[in-house]
């Protein structure tokens, strides 16, 4: 089978793509960091969901001499100018502690909330996915740029699913954030849906749909 490494050790990401890549492909394998143990961190200094997308699949492929996707999320608050946005994975102090996360955005809202007599709870989540890969890798030649950033070979495609937030958590499903988010047109939260209907809408699904048919392409 084709392989390509997905640069997470999230669990959540690592099946919410094996779910998106095996509706357009079934011949590809997806492996996660944990398949690679001895994979450094890569520390994610970019000022944008792209610039750190980049970073990790570029890291990855070329450690591990394989195609590499990458991807960077957040969530966009805008009564919080645009907070927790590139920070969301970290918000709270620790990377990835997804309900101190988000125990600290209703916090900031309730706070908001407190002072005003009504608060704009609208939000979106966004998703940059990056491809990359490995030197020697004749599909590394490909003459696409999506982001015209001069780098040939690396491809990024950007999602992003719109919404409210809401007061308390609801939902076990998803991950991060998705209690606190209802998305726009929907009365259930992210984490309320099942995960076909997340798919369907979510800012990673449309990243992951765009940039799939380019990685079959050319894998």
């Amino acid at each position: 089978m084709k392989k390509v490494v997905l640069a997470t050790r999230n669990l959540g990401k690592i099946a919410e793509f094996e779910r998106l890549l095996t509706e357009l492909a079934s011949d590809i394998k997806v492996l996660g960091l944990a398949d690679f143990p001895d994979m450094p961190d890569v520390e994610e200094t970019g000022s944008t969901l792209t610039e750190n997308a980049l970073l990790k699949s570029r890291a990855v492929a070329a450690f591990t001499g394989l195609p590499a996707l990458a991807d960077d999320s957040g969530l966009f608050v805008n009564a919080l100018n645009g907070d927790p946005g590139v920070f969301s994975a970290r918000w709270a102090g620790s990377h990835g502690d997804d309900q101190a996360n988000t125990a600290k955005v209703l916090a900031q809202m309730a706070e908001l909330a407190a002072k005003v007599s009504t608060v704009d709870r609208s939000a979106s989540f966004r998703c940059a996915i990056a491809l990359s890969f490995p030197k020697g890798d004749p599909a590394g030649d490909s003459e696409r740029d999506s982001e015209g950033d001069g780098e040939i070979g690396d491809l990024i495609e950007i999602g992003e699913m719109k919404g409210q937030l809401i007061e308390a958590p609801r939902g076990s499903g998803g991950f991060g954030y998705d209690p606190i988010f209802i998305p726009d047109g929907y009365s259930l939260t992210s984490a309320e849906l099942s995960a076909h209907e997340k798919d369907a809408i979510s800012h990673r699904g449309r990243a992951m749909r765009a940039i799939a048919p380019i990685l079959i392409e050319l894998l």
